[in-house]
């Protein structure tokens, strides 16, 4: 199958045209082997050695993803979305200065608090919505990365990609993207400047709430890259095979799930906000919210599955509200087929910066009327 002639939709659901050379399945099958045949000379003309830093069954999810990003440099797939995002600093030098936004994933902001400085790493937190503030935090000569989240988790704000990457380019530092929450049906950093893209696979590119798993893909295959490269076969942090597999399978549905996903999530977003029972949504395809023209002009099929409310009455409302649910789950993550209900700041405890009156809302493909008939009954009974 020739990449050229086909849209990223048709080459994720055929695989990128992988079939299976023996048998000629349509679905390819899982390898788990860990070591391979050497030829006579000692050489390896397969292309695979060992399991630790390689396996085809990885290569074949990468290069969809590669494909889904536009990606040059490739893709590398990762154990979880933590491991993928840490070895972005990882590679970096010691003693380096990075950006990262005041609000993001909790999980992240914990490891650059309480790990990266033991590595050599210095941090600043800023308002990622604000090139006054990236610009005003750069070290000269010092600064190395500048990492944003589009849209942040749980407040769903907006940073210019665009003009943020050039800022850090400016300053001779690398821009990177976690791009989770908008991933490649809506948004492709790469193409917009930035150096590197991450995104946690265990939620919408997968989709099914059954697999672990992150990635990195780079503009560059460049010094920087190779290091990543490294950092993931030394320490072991590839993704299993099953896992690979298992995302494959997700892929080849990607673009119907985020589709009707970012629809229901705009529905609900419109209606919510009229809720006389919510002081605020928080969703980028709302008008009213702050990071929206800008959204507007680097997202696209729409503005994603996530909503943040905030609910009147407060913390014990909030709290009352997702207890009082019966359609909507009540659990971590997001992105999959279900929609999950969680009180964020119960979650991330003592420091967190979110709101103790939010709500964090991943739109599923259940019928959308019945999600709000559902969080309305449930907003009325936590307010009695």
């Amino acid at each position: 199958m020739d990449k050229k002639d086909y849209s990223p939709r048709t080459l994720a659901v055929h695989a990128m045209g992988a079939i299976d050379p023996i048998t000629k399945a349509v679905v390819p099958p899982i390898h788990v082997a860990t070591t391979y045949i050497r030829d006579e000379d000692n050489a390896y003309s397969s292309g695979y050695c060992y399991g630790r830093p390689d396996n085809s069954t990885i290569r074949e999810a990468e290069a969809v993803l590669a494909h889904l990003e536009e990606a040059k440099a490739g893709a590398l797939l990762f154990g979880s979305g933590m491991a993928a995002a840490t070895a972005v600093f990882m590679a970096l030098e010691p003693g380096a200065h990075v950006i990262a936004p005041k609000v993001m994933y909790w999980a992240l902001r914990r490891w650059l608090l309480e790990d990266a400085p033991a590595l050599g790493l210095s941090v600043t937190f800023v308002e990622m919505d604000s090139l006054s503030q990236i610009e005003a935090a750069i070290q000269p000569g010092k600064t190395r990365l500048i990492w944003a989240e589009v849209p942040s988790n749980p407040l769903w704000t907006i940073t210019d990609i665009r003009a943020a990457a050039d800022l850090a380019h400016t300053h001779g530092a690398l821009f990177a993207v976690d791009s989770t929450v908008a991933s490649p049906f809506h948004t492709r950093p790469l193409t917009l400047g930035a150096d590197v893209v991450m995104h946690s696979v265990s939620k919408i590119l997968n989709g099914h709430s059954d697999v672990i798993g992150g990635v990195l893909m780079a503009a560059k295959d460049d010094a920087y890259w190779a290091r990543v490269k490294r950092i993931r076969g030394a320490i072991g942090a590839i993704l299993g095979p099953f896992e690979a597999f298992l995302l494959m399978r997700g892929l080849r549905t990607f673009h119907l799930r985020a589709e009707a996903q970012a629809k229901a999530a705009d529905t609900l977003a419109k209606r919510l906000a009229a809720h006389p029972l919510v002081a605020q949504v928080l969703y980028p395809g709302l008008p009213q919210h702050p990071g929206h023209d800008i959204a507007a002009t680097q997202m696209e099929n729409g503005f994603g599955y996530m909503i943040s409310i905030r609910v009147s009455g407060g913390e014990a409302a909030a709290i009352a509200t997702a207890a009082k649910v019966r359609l909507w789950k009540r659990a971590t993550s997001l992105g999959g087929v279900e929609s999950l209900i969680e009180h964020r700041a119960s979650i991330e405890g003592p420091g967190t910066p979110c709101p103790s009156d939010l709500l964090r809302l991943s739109i599923g493909i259940e019928d959308a009327e019945d999600l709000f008939n559902d969080l309305d009954q449930a907003l009325k009974a936590a307010h009695g």
